[in-house]
């Protein structure tokens, strides 16, 4: 891709829908926008485009090279930096026959233009400041959008759903941090300029933002995806036997030995009409015997985050174990169903709240936790999010980094571990959180966004 950050030169592309239309855009932006349109441009009034001061529309005709000659045009002229790329820019729009916006385009290219690339003009703007990121990806979300739902989503994002709350969030961050880091500064003084319990309030309040925020973007993904079901649990905790089970074939290898399955094993159901990704890992030993178990388990792990929906298995006919108790505790990265297997040998575990009992052997319990599964699923994806798709899978990533930096300094906060660490914590949560909105941003990023776009765009 070409070195998008070089924006001296002027650029043009056809910005219309493609194929045949009533009428028909060519944008051209960059420093010498309006003189490449003025080479063959005849004006209906007589008056030159280098004498415009502010933006507005003329009419007349523009030259389409020798074949197509003079076509009738509406001009809309940005002369000064109040344009979408903070550019000189002009619009052209006439009719909407793809030869003539193609010789448009040639001859423009003629004049002194060159093609634009994909997502070359709102890369412009974002680089001048005229958006962050995210309202960027709201572009192409308009573009993109295949239903109304959507389409009001990426609208409210373009107008800075996102991007306001954020630049909130990082002010009240950036003030947060200065008054610690000029605390430190003047520490032998005893000046207070924040006050503990302030310090702490800030904080969790940035840590339920966050969380909020990173309910969204899961739930935007799992809106436009099949809805991947993961079984984790301990070695020999019937998970295959009940994967085969919803599965409805002899999938995975069911074995009395311990820790038969040492992959992940993927297969598609559907239930009711609801497309789901069922995924065997494998059991989860607190000490693993060898390598191999290690990274089997490391896969489970990654496995169970990327999952909409986990079913916790815990073998009935066993006492739960410490394993089961900790991962009973741990906050999943979507919805949990915690399932007794074996019970058709007998149910010796404690009481385990809202646990669904099965066998898979005998089918009890299935129908069961299938409308539970259901549920759970429906209720993912019912989530009220303002996020559009590109956002979501760029963000989660940065967004659970920066979640868990405000949660360190939460912790250093609460157990008086030093400012110093506090403050450590809180620069790496904004720089996180300036890699969503582009404050901090790298050329391969930029290139990722940008390069989804279309031509013109």
């Amino acid at each position: 891709m070409r070195n998008l950050h070089d924006t001296t030169d002027t650029i043009v592309a056809i910005g219309s829908a493609s194929g045949g239309g009533v009428r028909g855009v060519v944008r051209v932006s960059g420093e010498n926008a309006i003189a490449c349109v003025a080479k063959g441009w005849q004006p209906n009034d007589g008056g030159e485009l280098s004498a415009l001061t502010f933006p507005q529309v003329v009419q007349g005709e523009l030259w389409a090279g020798s074949v197509v000659g003079l076509v009738p045009v509406d001009l809309y002229v940005w002369p000064t930096r109040r344009s979408y790329t903070r550019q000189p820019s002009v619009e052209i729009h006439t009719v909407g026959s793809t030869a003539v916006l193609n010789a448009l385009t040639t001859a423009l290219c003629e004049a002194g233009a060159r093609l634009a690339e994909p997502g070359e003009f709102t890369m412009r703007a974002f680089l001048a400041g005229r958006m962050d990121l995210t309202q960027a990806e709201a572009v192409l979300g308009v573009i993109d959008a295949d239903s109304e739902k959507e389409l009001d989503v990426a609208l409210r994002q373009l107008g800075g759903g996102m991007r306001n709350p954020l630049d909130q969030l990082r002010d009240r961050l950036l003030d947060l941090l200065a008054h610690l880091e000029a605390g430190l500064d003047f520490v032998e003084e005893d000046i207070e300029f924040v006050s503990h319990e302030e310090l702490l309030e800030t904080l969790r309040d940035t840590g339920m933002a966050l969380d909020k925020l990173a309910a969204e973007m899961q739930a935007r993904t799992a809106a436009t995806s099949e809805h991947r079901v993961v079984l984790r649990g301990r070695p020999n905790a019937g998970k295959s036997c009940l994967f085969n089970a919803l599965v409805g074939e002899n999938a995975a290898i069911v074995s009395d030995v311990s820790g038969t399955t040492r992959d992940y094993l993927m297969a598609r159901k559907e239930i009711d009409g609801v497309p789901l990704v069922m995924v065997d890992t494998a059991g989860i030993d607190e000490i693993p015997v060898d390598a191999i178990d290690r990274r089997a388990q490391q896969m489970s792990v990654e496995c169970s985050a990327d999952a909409h929906l986990e079913l916790l298995c815990v073998d009935a006919s066993q006492e739960l174990t410490d394993w089961d108790h900790q991962a009973m505790q741990e906050r999943p990265a979507g919805a949990r169903i915690v399932v007794l297997t074996k019970c058709d040998v007998g149910t010796h575990v404690a009481a385990v709240p809202q646990a669904i009992e099965t066998s898979a052997l005998t089918g009890a319990g299935m129908e069961d936790l299938q409308r539970t599964m259901l549920e759970h699923l429906a209720a993912t994806s019912d989530v009220e999010t303002s996020v559009v798709l590109g956002t979501s899978l760029r963000c989660r990533e940065s967004l659970r980094r920066a979640r868990d930096s405000a949660q360190r300094a939460v912790r250093c906060a609460d157990e008086e571990w030093g400012e110093e660490l506090v403050a450590a914590e809180i620069r790496a949560t904004l720089d996180e959180l300036g890699k969503v909105v582009g404050a901090v941003y790298t050329d391969d990023i930029l290139d990722r966004i940008f390069s989804r776009f279309c031509i013109g765009k």
